[in-house]
């Protein structure tokens, strides 16, 4: 064997355990949490970081989404990091600061990425139109991006699409429902109106719409 054949062969089988590499699935762990709003699916991974956040009822389009973002995925059942559970139960309890203390790390593309890290950057208790963000990210145009983008977000909650809003203050969709969107945004501060169901600050105070 020359060594023009040998650094081909070479080649060849770099290139096949690079594939090999690129196919080995994602492995995660999966944990529950019960919430006032339902319970809560709760991914990570080998660091202790938060993959994903959805509901039980929607748990196929959670499997979706990841697939999208990771292509195989396996989850095994295992407990999440306590201080994890700790602080999404706190959330739910009124602390609405602990959101911040969570880790969480997001595939997606760039512009996605974009979007989400922008998410937890509305406060508590704020809501920001579609439009409105798209005009923080300097993309103006890009308001119906925006909106797949948002959708498509594997973290309910603490990556905090229900602060999304639309333009004319209505609820619009949310992946997890749209009673679930309500509650969160009543649980922060906002009161959500009679009629057009669009939403306004209430001070912190948590009301009953009805």
């Amino acid at each position: 064997m020359d060594a023009n054949t040998a650094r081909v062969k070479n080649a060849g089988a770099l290139a096949d355990i690079f594939q090999g590499m690129m196919t080995m699935p994602e492995s995660f762990n999966l944990d529950r949490l019960p919430t006032p709003i339902g319970t809560a699916l709760l991914v990570s991974d080998a660091d202790g970081l938060l993959r994903a956040l959805d509901w039980e009822d929607y748990e196929p389009r959670m499997k979706q989404l990841l697939r999208l973002h990771y292509g195989v995925v396996e989850m095994r059942n295992a407990p999440a990091p306590r201080e994890l559970r700790a602080a999404l139960t706190g959330y739910f309890k009124g602390d609405l600061d602990r959101l911040a203390t969570i880790e969480w790390r997001v595939a997606g593309t760039p512009f996605q990425q974009k979007v989400w890290q922008a998410l937890p950057k509305i406060p508590p208790g704020t809501t920001l139109s579609y439009g409105a963000l798209a005009a923080k990210l300097r993309m103006p145009k890009a308001v119906r991006a925006v909106g797949h983008a948002n959708g498509s977000n594997p973290i309910s909650v603490v990556v905090p699409c229900h602060r999304l809003i639309g333009g004319n203050g209505s609820l619009v969709k949310y992946g997890g429902g749209l009673e679930r969107k309500r509650w969160l945004l009543m649980h922060e501060g906002a009161r959500i109106q009679k009629g057009d169901g669009s939403i306004k600050r209430l001070g912190g105070v948590l009301e009953d719409p009805s």
